[in-house]
């Protein structure tokens, strides 16, 4: 049976993990789960050079900008899409003028590994007979990539025939699990978390126009209006874009946009 962990006890956790790292005079950042090994390289790096500390929250995008909203202080958010950030932006939680585009990221359609299929990238190939089983994502109405993957599907006239088949994770590290443990025999993710990953295999990239471009903005958030933590996150925002942080990013398959 496939499971996803409960979203309170993250909730909670993470809240918990916030106040506990503001305390302790360090910038807590709630990032997308998708830059989770990216993001604690960056943040290594950046504690070992700049003297500072760091407290991270990994999760689906739309439950780490419900936390905000609710009260979680957060210091730093970095969404897998400008829909989180945007619903963050309208409800004046966030520094507008601290809010850049920060990465870009590839879709992916992978499969356990020796376990890949034939897909043509094309409107007359029928995906749904192509394999047998459920194809896992995120959830596609809240979770980033399942958001992106329901648009390539529709553009590629795939929804109809596979929708009862998907399953939809809280986040897509969770929906590469299932495919890594053969409980989803087809997912669709990022391509960084396809690369990070030796039990799954890339079966086909979907088109760039088959979906809204995928981008990584990033932002202070308003509850950080303490002197220090507005200090302590002007740094950690400025790191991640410097040649050290660029070079890591790269190097997990990310693009840079600013």
């Amino acid at each position: 049976m496939i499971r996803s962990s409960a979203k309170y006890a993250l909730i909670t956790w993470s809240i918990i993990l916030s106040s506990a790292a503001m305390a302790d005079g360090k910038v807590t950042v709630f990032a997308a789960a998708s830059l989770t090994n990216a993001l604690t390289e960056v943040s290594a790096s950046y504690e070992a050079n700049e003297n500072g500390k760091v407290s991270s929250a990994y999760a689906s995008s739309s439950i780490l900008a419900k936390q905000i909203e609710n009260g979680a202080p957060a210091d730093i958010f970095i969404s897998a899409d400008s829909k989180w950030m945007n619903y963050l932006q309208e409800k004046k939680l966030i520094n507008n003028a601290s809010r850049k585009d920060l990465l870009g990221n590839k879709l992916v359609l992978i499969a356990p590994k020796g376990r890949g299929f034939n897909v043509k990238l094309d409107k007359s190939f029928d995906l749904a007979k192509s394999f047998d089983g459920k194809l896992c994502t995120g959830d596609i109405d809240s979770v980033p990539a399942g958001i992106y993957a329901k648009q390539s599907l529709t553009y590629l006239n795939w929804w109809d025939s596979i929708k009862t088949r998907i399953v939809g994770a809280q986040n897509v590290r969770a929906a590469l699990a299932f495919v890594e443990r053969g409980e989803c025999v087809a997912g669709i993710v990022y391509e960084t978390d396809a690369k990070i990953s030796t039990k799954v295999e890339i079966v086909a990239t979907f088109p760039e126009q088959s979906h809204v471009p995928i981008v990584y903005p990033i932002a202070i958030v308003s509850n950080a209006n303490l002197a220090s933590t507005n200090k302590l996150a002007n740094d950690y925002l400025n790191y991640l874009q410097s040649p050290n942080a660029i070079a890591i990013f790269k190097k997990y398959g990310f693009s840079i946009l600013h």
